[in-house]
C-alpha cells in the first residue's frame, strides 16, 4: 500500500487540477494523498471534495522560507483552513509573488525580450504566479526553446532577470503551521543539504521530516529515517510531482511512499486532540 503526501496542483505551479490529481491517485491505487501547493491552500477544498469517501485526503501546504543563505521549505499537514494568521501570511506571500513577477518582466524587457505581464498571467491561468509560469510564457513568446533554457538564461539566481522573493523565516512558518493545528515537516532535506540545522528546527517546533522524495536515493531514505528516529520526527514522503511542468517530471505515486507515513501523520494529529 502506498501514498503520496507531496504533490502540486494548478493552484500553484502544478500541471493538473486538484480533482485530476485525486483521480490519478485513485487510478494508481494510492490510499492517501496530500496536495501541498506552494504558499497557498487554494487547491485543498477542491481536492477534499473530489476525494470524499474515495481516498484519504490530507490538507497541506508548502511554505518557502529562508534561514541565512539557506532556502528551506516547510510542509504543513492537517491544517485548520480557517486559521486567519496563516491565511494572512499566505496572502502576503502571493502579493509578493506578483510584485516579483512584474519586476522580472521589467528586467526581461530591459534585456530586449518581447514579453508582457499579461502573457505571464495567461500562462499562470489564474493561479498564483511563479517563475515556472514566466518560463512558460517565455517559451510561448518564442524567446527560449524550453523552460529549462529560460531558467538557465534568465531566471535562476545569478542570471540577469532573477529577482529575490519575500520569504518568511522557518521559525515563523513552523509557528503558523502549529497555530493552525498542523504538523510542520522539513521538505526534501537532501536538497537543503544542511542536516546540521535539524536540531535547531526541532527546537523551533519541527515535528516531521520528508524521508521519501523523487530526488532521495535509497541511501538518503535510510539516512533520513535514522535522523527521524534520532529526533523523534514523523516520517513523511511524496513525489513532489508538478506533472509535465516540473523540473523533474514525475507523476503522482511514482515514488514509493509507504502508507505508514500517512498513518503517522493522522496519528500525530489524533494525539494533539487527546
Amino acid at each position: 500500500m502506498a501514498v503520496d503526501l507531496h504533490v502540486h496542483s494548478t493552484a500553484s505551479d502544478g500541471s493538473y487540477s486538484p480533482p485530476e490529481l485525486v483521480e490519478q491517485a485513485i487510478a494508481r491505487g494510492l490510499t492517501a494523498l496530500a496536495i501541498a501547493d506552494h504558499d497557498t491552500l487554494d487547491g485543498v477544498p477542491a481536492g477534499q471534495e473530489a476525494a470524499a469517501g474515495r481516498l484519504t485526503f490530507l490538507p497541506a501546504v508548502e511554505i518557502s522560507t529562508h534561514l541565512g543563505h539557506h532556502e528551506l521549505h516547510i510542509l504543513g499537514y492537517m491544517l485548520d483552513l480557517d486559521y486567519e494568521p496563516l491565511l494572512a501570511e499566505l496572502d502576503r506571500i502571493q502579493e509578493e509573488r506578483v510584485r516579483r513577477a512584474r519586476k522580472t518582466v521589467e528586467l526581461l524587457q530591459g534585456l530586449g525580450v518581447n514579453l508582457t505581464y499579461d502573457q505571464v498571467e495567461m500562462a499562470a491561468g489564474g493561479t498564483c504566479i511563479g517563475r515556472p509560469h514566466i518560463a512558460t510564457a517565455l517559451v510561448e513568446a518564442g524567446a527560449v526553446e524550453s523552460p529549462a533554457m529560460a531558467f538557465d538564461r534568465y531566471l535562476k539566481r545569478g542570471r540577469p532577470a532573477y529577482v529575490d522573493r519575500y520569504r518568511v523565516s522557518p521559525a515563523r512558518a513552523i509557528e503558523l503551521i502549529g497555530g493552525a493545528g498542523g504538523l510542520p515537516v522539513l521538505a526534501h532535506p537532501r536538497l537543503v543539504r544542511r542536516d546540521a540545522l535539524v536540531p535547531e528546527l526541532v527546537r523551533l517546533g519541527l515535528a516531521g521530516i520528508e524521508v521519501y522524495h523523487v530526488q532521495h536515493t535509497p541511501h538518503d531514505v535510510e539516512r533520513y529515517r535514522q535522523l527521524a528516529a534520532q529526533w523523534h520526527l514523523v516520517q513523511t514522503g511524496g513525489t513532489d510531482s508538478h506533472g509535465p511542468r516540473g523540473t523533474y517530471p514525475v507523476e503522482v505515486g511514482q515514488v514509493y511512499v509507504p502508507d505508514s507515513c500517512a498513518e503517522a501523520v493522522l496519528a500525530w494529529k489524533a494525539r494533539q486532540g487527546s
